[in-house]
């Protein structure tokens, strides 16, 4: 399964693509302005500078709600980079767009999805990704994993080519989940990411080796820095 990073925040972007963990970014408007990225120029530099940090599938959402207004605003996007994947709302004209920008060419991502039928509709228009949101699921009290199920079963029953993208993705447990029932795609904000590292044995674990080493070379000239995050490890230990 890929991994996606939900953001819009270049040093996210680039250390996670420094951890050789990303295998593309998403966007949408919300995370534009909360890194205060505004005016059309602006957002089209911002998507430039996305690209040169990755190396293939960048998400970048339409405004518009019409047919003609997602329609321009795809075809402005895709020219921006050939790793943008235009991403287009579950609606009546945002599937019909969909439909056009595929038979141009354009890559497409299917965003606001919330029910298998959604997902096939997405699939018949030609989208290559379908983006089901997860979290938002459970926020209701529905299955949002269920949805991933279900879709990831019927695209693979009738060999749709359009891949699974989870979102909406809010802790680890998501992400794993989400491997385990068949998203090809899981895109995530970069913490949760990160929340694959931890685990309090490999901290333990971590710690012992150092306490064990520094018995071992008693006066040599790194004992005191491998102390120091020796005792780094212990107090995360016991705050968490």
């Amino acid at each position: 399964m890929q991994f996606f990073i939900d953001t819009a925040n270049l040093s996210e972007i680039e250390e996670a693509q420094a951890m050789g963990v990303v295998d593309g970014v998403t966007t949408n408007p919300s995370l534009m302005a909360k890194e205060n990225i505004i005016g059309p120029d602006a957002i089209k530099a911002h998507y430039k500078a996305i690209c040169n940090l990755v190396y293939d599938n960048v998400s970048a959402e339409v405004i518009a709600t019409d047919f003609e207004g997602m329609i321009k605003e795809g075809r402005a996007l895709a020219k921006i980079d050939d790793k943008i994947v235009v991403k287009v709302p579950m609606t009546k004209d945002g599937v019909k767009a969909i439909k056009y920008l595929s038979n141009q060419g354009i890559r497409t991502n299917c965003t606001l999805v919330f029910t298998t039928g959604q997902a096939i509709l997405a699939a018949k228009a030609g989208a290559s990704y379908v983006s089901p949101f997860i979290g938002r699921m459970d926020d209701i009290s529905h299955h949002g994993m269920g949805l991933i199920t279900q879709i990831a079963q019927v695209y693979q029953t009738f060999e749709c080519t359009t891949k699974v993208l989870a979102a909406s993705i809010r802790h680890t447990m998501h992400l794993i989940r989400c491997a385990e029932e068949g998203a090809d795609v899981a895109t995530a904000p970069f913490q949760v990411i990160e929340g694959l590292f931890n685990h309090p044995m490999t901290d333990i674990g971590l710690a012992r080796f150092l306490s064990d080493f520094n018995e071992v070379n008693e006066g040599e000239e790194s004992t005191e820095a491998l102390k120091a995050e020796k005792n780094t490890l212990e107090e995360k230990i016991a705050i968490g």
